[in-house]
């Protein structure tokens, strides 16, 4: 067997924490996964897992060879990447999917950076706040604002965005005050409707996780919509802070109980699968992640 492919299914199962969990990442069946896994103990000649019908942990053995062998396997990614970028050109179209309100105000002004660098690569660019199956959909690469721990789908993490509670300063001077958290409930509410909570908004606050029920005077799917009745003054919105840091700073918005913390999503470029990413993909994603590595919104 390949050796190299036994270390990336064997990582694989530890990092997923088990057999099926690996298998739909890694393309294979989870009786191929097993079939990996059993040939590399028999070929090592020790036991690297404790298997039940329950539950899957790491013997002592199996941990220094998946802590060694994550270093080869980085190692071998390092040297593959180090050839193909000083191979041909990156060249050909890339289908790249991105949410509406990120793809306007931060992805449009570096497009024009990356065609200067790579003239031959064209950009097939969508925006919209539906999740797309790269897939079935034919995109290369699509940048993703969301926790992605249970994503089948290969991501590279280009930021962060927390979301912060703001109003106008108009609108909080003419409405009562807000002091704790439950008195959010006594206001109206621009709402996300996408906003995978929905009308309950939990928060980290001083007493620890704490959430209030909110009342909508306005919903829409689209956050540029809500950013902008929120700043016309008509009631309290949970933003992204790539959307509203700046409107903070400039005084537009306030952030409402800043010592309440709400969620904090990732940004990510998501693809389908490691293996032969094309070299126009690979500069693509390179050039987001340095582009974004200090953020504007903080």
């Amino acid at each position: 067997m390949d050796r190299a492919l036994e270390m990336e299914v064997f990582c694989a199962v530890v990092d997923r924490g088990s057999f099926v969990g690996a298998a739909e990442p890694l393309g294979m069946s989870k009786a191929a996964v097993s079939r990996y896994v059993s040939g590399l103990e028999e070929r090592l000649g020790v036991r690297l897992l404790h298997r039940t019908t329950r539950s899957l942990s790491v013997t002592e053995e199996g941990r220094q060879f998946y802590d060694q062998a994550k270093d080869v396997l980085a190692m071998m990614a390092e040297a593959e990447a180090a050839v193909s970028s000083a191979g041909p050109e990156a060249s050909g179209v890339i289908r790249v999917n991105a949410p509406l309100s990120f793809g306007v105000l931060h992805l449009a002004p570096v497009w024009g950076d990356f065609m200067r660098v790579y003239p031959k690569v064209e950009l097939d660019i969508t925006l919209n706040d539906r999740i797309v199956d790269l897939v079935e959909e034919g995109f290369d690469v699509a940048v993703r604002i969301a926790r992605m721990e249970s994503s089948s789908l290969v991501g590279r993490r280009l930021a962060s965005t927390r979301m912060r509670l703001c109003a106008s300063p108009a609108y909080l001077d003419s409405r009562p005050p807000i002091r704790q958290l439950a008195d959010i409930a006594g206001h109206g509410v621009i709402a996300y409707s996408n906003y995978a909570s929905g009308s309950e908004w939990f928060f980290d606050g001083p007493n620890g996780r704490e959430g209030v029920r909110t009342r909508s005077v306005v919903r829409c799917n689209n956050g540029d919509t809500c950013r902008a009745i929120t700043l016309a003054g008509e009631g309290i919105s949970l933003q992204p802070s790539f959307m509203v840091a700046e409107d903070i700073r400039k005084g537009d918005l306030v952030e409402i109980l800043p010592e309440y913390a709400s969620v904090e999503l990732g940004i990510y470029a998501v693809y389908p699968t490691r293996k032969h990413l094309p070299q126009k993909v690979r500069v693509l994603i390179n050039f987001l992640a340095e582009r974004f590595a200090n953020p504007s919104w903080g």
